[in-house]
């Protein structure tokens, strides 16, 4: 058990989901890894290969030298390179290697978060050599994991965990995002309040605030005369907001009230993930 109880949550939430990677892709057939997810231009094997990749680094061991290929037009900034080496150096690895692997990093992580004695604000290892806390660096692996682990079950057709430990942590992570979206990208004019009600497995109700100045905020607390309401399932929801599926793809499953040209530009700049 870690040290401190703010880091417990994450690491249960973490536990929860890669074991249920580890189970989802144990079994697979050769071809069964080569699958599309919904994470845009990966596979099964690529999904897999970067939650060990992400994971091996939280270990504290060295980032693979590997040139990329020149044709991943899917890769274009930084950061997309930084993720995709880890990616690449395996797209040729077998499914044993890949089970392989992935047991044993995952094991070697699981020593690690039991023996974690570091406080939730040391700072640690981050991508493109920044620094994070450890705090946030154990939050988002939740976050990764819980995302790609649903990525990888539209791939292979197994829908499960929805209501996961994981789960709320991803909402909570997103709800964060909501104040810019609706303010800032989406432009909601000032002294307006859109709410999104999200029902299903994680059902919330959220009223995001723009101030007199244009800035947002966002709370449990419901409005009277909202500008917007958006009203959704929490599988669209998250998809959305993770960029899996575009606004278009699932006009049916969101229902708008409200000044529909505001709606729309929110659900445009619904994805906050990278």
């Amino acid at each position: 058990m870690t040290v401190h109880p703010s880091l417990q949550n994450y690491a249960d939430a973490w536990t929860h989901s890669v074991e249920a990677i580890a189970e989802l892709v144990q079994p697979l057939v050769e071809g069964e890894w080569n699958r599309a997810t919904p994470c845009p231009a990966w596979s099964v094997r690529d999904v897999v290969s970067h939650v060990i990749g992400v994971e091996t680094e939280m270990l504290g061991d060295p980032r693979p030298i590997h040139t990329l290929p020149r044709d991943l037009y899917h890769v274009t900034n930084d950061f997309a390179r930084y993720m995709e080496m880890q990616v690449d150096v395996r797209r040729h690895h077998t499914a044993p290697e890949m089970t392989s692997e992935l047991e044993y990093t995952l094991i070697r992580r699981a020593r690690q978060l039991r023996n974690e004695t570091r406080s939730p604000d040391t700072m640690v290892r981050a991508p493109l050599g920044a620094e994070q806390t450890l705090e946030l660096a154990m939050r988002m692996r939740a976050f990764d994991v819980w995302v790609h682990e649903q990525d990888l079950r539209t791939a292979l057709n197994q829908p499960g965990n929805l209501d996961s430990p994981g789960a709320q942590i991803v909402r909570d992570v997103l709800l964060e995002a909501l104040p810019k979206v609706v303010a800032k990208d989406a432009g909601a004019p000032p002294n307006s309040a859109v709410v999104i009600d999200v029902h299903g497995p994680v059902e919330f109700l959220r009223t995001v605030r723009v101030n007199a100045d244009g800035r947002g905020s966002v709370d449990g607390a419901p409005s009277l005369g909202p500008i917007v309401t958006l009203a959704l399932d929490w599988e669209t929801y998250y998809r959305l907001a993770c960029g899996r599926v575009r606004p278009a793809a699932v006009a049916d499953r969101v229902k708008v009230d409200g000044d529909q040209e505001l709606a729309a530009a929110i659900l445009r700049a619904f994805a906050v993930t990278p």
